[in-house]
């Protein structure tokens, strides 16, 4: 079996980090510090930049085009998220090809969007956390409990429909939930991956756990150099 090749963002290294993940193909992430500057601001070189190779990502200008038009939309949306917590954001783009590979669903692309949220909460044991997060979430379902190389953690799906003032499409939104408590006991991270491909639960499903289980609250890359100082001076 061959060794999962990565590729290590910068952020890997920075000073304070509290949670390391894996991102699979597909996903790009949405620097939102930079989108979320004003079109007239000192930042505008910053949201063009950060805009480029999000464009990149879109088969063909009428895609790209409607992306565009999304954007303010998205601004409002992505600075509510960060108000509510969220620290990181990726727009997943997959090829639809259990649909086949001929006819009008031969271009068909599914899109998402996956978050990290940090919320703080009472001090509790993990296993405590886990459950309590989706104790009693009303609408929930598919509720599960892993133990996970993290620690403990569930798992929860809703699927809601956009209040029409939102300006929003009224299209049924699938959101699956894992939920990561931090070893502190004091913190819980939420990871959650939306789309509107509700048909597609169950491949989503299986992708969210697959994120899941790659997380890690200690950074990977001093064990993995421990380790390998630890062979050296054997």
């Amino acid at each position: 079996m061959s060794t999962p090749e990565f590729v290590l963002d910068e952020s890997v290294n920075e000073p304070g980090g509290d949670i390391w993940f894996a991102i699979p193909a597909g996903f790009t992430s949405i620097p939102i510090g930079a989108l979320l500057n004003p079109p007239d601001s000192a930042g505008t070189d910053e949201l063009r930049t950060a805009i480029d190779p999000l464009l990149d990502i879109y088969p063909d200008d009428a895609s790209r085009q409607k992306f565009l038009t999304q954007i303010s939309v998205s601004q409002q949306l992505l600075a509510a998220l960060v108000e509510d917590g969220t620290t990181h954001c990726f727009i997943g783009l997959h090829r639809d090809d259990i649909s086949g590979d001929s006819g009008e669903n031969k271009d068909h692309y599914l899109f998402s969007l996956l978050t990290l949220t940090w919320r703080d909460i009472a001090t509790a044991a993990p296993a405590v956390t886990a459950a309590r997060a989706v104790a009693g979430a009303e609408g929930h379902t598919h509720i599960e409990y892993l133990e996970l190389p993290c620690g403990p953690a569930s798992f929860s799906e809703l699927v809601r429909t956009p209040n029409a003032e939102s300006g929003l499409p009224q299209d049924p939104l699938l959101q699956i939930f894992a939920h990561l408590p931090h070893p502190d006991g004091k913190r819980l991270a939420v990871l959650t991956l939306g789309t509107t491909a509700v048909s597609r639960r169950a491949e989503y499903r299986s992708l969210l756990h697959q994120i899941a289980e790659n997380v890690s609250f200690e950074n990977p890359l001093l064990e993995a150099e421990a380790i390998n100082n630890a062979g050296k001076s054997s």
